[in-house]
């Protein structure tokens, strides 16, 4: 007896005839609704953060954008890069650029290594909490009232010049705010003054945080003190320099308060950053499509250093 051509089956991996393609399961009508009510009402939660950040942060900034391709007067008000050319042409925002990146320099240098070694030398003895105190408590201060201390100290007659009259080294007084580039070098040491106290804060977390079983380890190993700190401590306190140098990175492009307070720029416009030259030309120059511009460099420097040293650091922890 002949079998019937519909019959015939491919068989199936196991070896028996191919059944019927079964559909995918369903998920429940109740348990569907339910996803979709998570998902609203997490995005319930989320809308306020995102209305404000949207109106906050996005609009002012698309605004700034769109200001800076017009020009102040009134003959052609659309200039395109008009303002963006001042980079180029005007001496001011040329030095502007070059203090600022002296500020970075010294912002992420100084409270690095002095956060580090002052972290280290206090994380245990007597005296550690009067020194931690010492030294952290310069953060707890506004920039303003860092700026004001540091006038008193810094001006002609100031402290300085008094104490290094007093014992005979006239010589070396001056007026430390008057010339450049010392007016820079003096104002990025009062910063550092501030913000090596939460540079301190986090690196003694980062020391707390290491397992005493390690250093104990390269003790019993022959390690001397450098060799521990360079092969032991040093790796374990990565995660922490991370976040200390690029808050650093960050602040010292955007100095602003103690810088305008001190000098307000000057002499001239000799100590002005990105941030001080945006408020001159914006508010005092009255130039509100120039200070548009210099925001809008200063934004994309600030995410562009931030987005590359956090990148780069992320690449170099993953592999």
């Amino acid at each position: 007896m002949s079998t019937s051509t519909t019959d015939r089956r491919p068989p199936t991996a196991a070896g028996g005839p191919a059944g019927p393609r079964r559909p995918a399961p369903r998920l429940p009508l109740g348990h569907a609704w339910q996803t979709t009510r998570e998902r609203l009402a997490a995005g319930g939660f989320m809308a306020p953060a995102v209305l404000l950040v949207t109106l906050f942060l996005l609009a002012p900034f698309v605004w700034t954008v769109y200001r800076s391709f017009f020009s102040d007067t009134r003959t052609a008000p659309f200039s395109w890069f008009d303002n963006y050319a001042l980079f180029a042409s005007d001496p001011a925002l040329a030095r502007s650029i070059q203090n600022t990146l002296m500020w970075v320099v010294g912002t992420v240098a100084l409270p690095f290594v002095l956060g580090l070694a002052i972290a280290v030398m206090t994380n245990a003895g007597r005296l550690s909490r009067l020194a931690r105190l010492c030294v952290v408590l310069p953060y707890a201060l506004s920039g303003s009232a860092v700026a004001v201390v540091w006038n008193f100290m810094l001006t002609t007659d100031g402290a300085v010049n008094q104490v290094l009259t007093t014992v005979g080294l006239d010589s070396v007084a001056q007026g430390w705010l008057l010339t450049w580039p010392g007016n820079t070098v003096v104002m990025i040491l009062a910063n550092a003054w501030q913000a090596t106290g939460v540079a301190v804060i986090l690196f003694l977390v980062g020391l707390q945080s290491i397992p005493p079983e390690t250093l104990e380890a390269g003790s019993l190993d022959g390690a001397n003190g450098w060799q521990q700190f360079r092969h032991i401590v040093l790796p374990q306190l990565r995660p922490v320099s991370i976040i200390v140098i690029g808050m650093s990175l960050v602040n010292g492009l955007k100095s602003f308060d103690l810088i305008w307070v001190l000098t307000q720029g000057g002499p001239g416009r000799a100590t002005e950053t990105l941030a001080v030259s945006m408020y001159n030309e914006t508010f005092l120059e009255l130039r509100p499509g120039a200070g548009a511009a210099i925001a809008v460099v200063l934004t994309v420097i600030v995410l562009a250093a931030s987005w590359v040293y956090l990148r780069r650091q992320l690449d170099v922890k993953g592999g």
